[in-house]
């Protein structure tokens, strides 16, 4: 979810350009011949998943997610997609349509539901982890839930939505079928092709080929693993995988790190543990959130006694235990990050403890995991990040499958960065659906589908709402850019005080510095500053030139030059001028 590339999709946040500005004046399609097609998130990146399909004077959107902040959108948390094109036609949304149940495609709900409270469709597991989302924003009362099964349909407004059983790396995910009069489109969600799932059915290819004999006008497929070769590799092959890792290291810990959404994987992990006579333990909020709802849904099946606390972990001997934890991805503040960086509270890395990365890097990860494996190998772990994982996305042959099945008249590649709708739609074209009838979108696009035309028509407002704490939306490009500035060169805070009548230099100017140069060791060179402050100050008030502002640009303007000259830095300034009876 990371990369600078992706940067541009978040600099809309406070100046929208006059065509985002569309969204205000796009009138309704009452002609009943075209489909819209509006992605408002999604795309140039992976995460913050959203789209609306409009039609007539109904509005059904799927998936509503979110997207982990950029390395340099400091002090942020969350980034969530600009929904404005939904409130300006609220009377006109019908509900949302949640494909599967992780982060980048649920986890804007309950800041989105506030402005635009509408039902909310999905399946079992993942509506029990919206629930429980809700229930932390003091939403669940207010929102009108409906779950759904595999093979079911809902109307909604002039949509008709059936929902058809896929896999993916979460269990009840599935595509969906979105058919107005003009027309029928399959959106495949985050999909692969598994004929051995740990639980539950196969992906439903059947239903896949009937939509395709009926007539499918367009087709949204995951585009992820598009730049890849052959098949996705079934989840169960993992636990095999898990198994012969475990026979060999009968005498030591054992610590897998893997995502909280992955339930197979954590039931996999179980069922090897149990084999081993091992006892497992959890840790990590969204780990324990995420296997506690599962398992009350009955999507997990755990060994009587197997698991246990992690207070409960000091009663047993390592050889005996077993850790599945948060931090595949090498985040800070995750449980293993804390361990490798003998930060957690009870959990220490030991020499010959065996701690497995279940899970690949997602792109622009990278460092971050390589730093917490040397850590971890520091410490005398046998750290093992190869072959321990499969991927929850189609590749080529699956991708080529889905289409072959169901003949869309259009290709719309989703779910990626642009190099990867761009493979999916090399795909499309190899499979014999021409250039002019595949689109590869940016998010705000409006493209108009009928079975006889399609183009994009417009575009509206989209872009990233920044969430910091409890603040959604108050931080935006100054702030960032100030953030950034502070991160970089630091910051000086110059402090004087004037008689209010005499307009006399009395006291300062003092110079407080934090993040640019060590005090002790620089006294000469703020000397020197707060020389230049002086002078510029003085020159201010010979030239009768007591203006507050004009004071502290002279200040901000002389100080500037004289640290770029001596240091080559441009620390922010921050002048203070405080006023006194004299």
């Amino acid at each position: 979810m990371r990369g600078r590339s992706n940067q541009n999709i978040y600099t809309n946040l406070n100046n929208q350009s006059a065509e985002q500005n569309l969204s205000y004046t796009l009138k309704p399609d009452v002609s009943g011949k075209h489909v819209r097609v509006i992605p408002l998130g999604g795309l140039e990146q992976i995460g913050m998943n959203i789209t609306a399909f409009e039609y007539g004077n109904s509005i059904v959107v799927v998936d509503c997610g979110l997207a982990f902040p950029e390395d340099d959108m400091l002090g942020i948390d969350l980034v969530i997609p600009d929904v404005t094109y939904l409130k300006e036609n609220l009377d006109r949304v019908k509900g949302f349509v949640i494909t599967h149940g992780h982060e980048d495609h649920i986890g804007s709900l309950p800041y989105v539901l506030k402005d635009v409270n509408v039902p909310v469709y999905a399946t079992k597991l993942t509506m029990g982890l919206i629930e429980h989302k809700l229930e932390e924003k003091g939403l669940l009362k207010s929102t009108k839930r409906k779950v759904m099964k595999p093979g079911q349909t809902v109307t909604l407004g002039d949509f008709r939505i059936e929902f058809i059983k896929t896999n993916h790396s979460i269990q009840d995910a599935v595509a969906l079928a979105i058919t107005c009069a003009a027309g029928t489109i399959v959106h495949t969600g985050d999909f692969k092709v598994d004929y051995t799932p740990v639980f539950g059915d196969a992906i439903d290819l059947q239903r896949f080929a009937e939509l395709g004999k009926k007539g499918v006008l367009a087709l949204m497929c995951d585009s992820t693993n598009a730049e890849r070769k052959g098949f996705t590799a079934s989840e169960r092959t993992v636990g095999s995988t898990f198994d012969s890792i475990f026979s060999e290291h009968l005498n030591t810990r054992i610590i897998i790190a893997t995502f909280a959404s992955n339930v197979d994987r954590v039931q996999q992990i179980i069922n090897s543990a149990y084999k081993y006579g091992r006892k497992v333990v959890l840790e990590g909020r969204s780990m324990v959130n995420v296997i506690t709802t599962a398992a009350e849904l009955g999507y997990l099946n755990i060994p009587e006694h197997t698991l246990i606390d992690l207070e409960e972990m000091k009663n047993y001997p390592d050889e005996q235990m077993v850790l599945i934890t948060t931090g595949s991805q090498g985040e800070s503040m995750a449980a293993l990050s804390r361990m490798a960086a003998n930060m957690h509270r009870k959990v220490m890395i030991k020499p010959g403890d065996t701690v497995i990365f279940s899970s690949n890097p997602i792109p622009g990860n990278e460092k971050a995991v390589s730093r917490v494996i040397n850590e971890l190998s520091m410490k005398g772990a046998d750290v093992i990040f190869q072959d321990a994982h499969v991927s929850g996305h189609a590749c080529q042959e699956e991708i080529k499958l889905i289409y072959s099945l169901v003949r869309p008249r259009y290709a719309i590649p989703v779910h990626g960065e642009y190099r990867h709708l761009k493979a999916q739609a090399k795909l499309a074209e190899s499979l014999g659906i021409s250039k002019d009838r595949i689109f590869i979108l940016r998010s705000g696009d409006v493209l108009e589908l009928g079975a006889d035309s399609a183009a994009v028509s417009g575009h509206v407002q989209t872009g990233g709402i920044l969430v910091d704490g409890l603040g959604v939306g108050d931080v935006g490009n100054v702030v960032l850019h100030d953030r950034q500035h502070l991160a970089e060169d630091g910051i000086m805070v110059i402090a004087l005080t004037l008689g209010r009548y005499s307009r006399q230099l009395l006291a300062g100017p003092d110079i407080v510095s934090r993040g640019f140069v060590y005090v002790r060791e620089s006294e000469d060179l703020l000397d020197e500053a707060r020389s230049v402050v002086e002078d510029a100050v003085l020159g201010c008030l010979a030239g009768r030139g007591s203006d507050w502002n004009r004071i502290k640009g002279a200040i901000r303007d002389s100080l500037s030059d004289f640290l770029w000259k001596r240091t080559k830095r441009s620390p922010m300034i921050l002048p203070v001028i405080m006023e006194v009876e004299d």
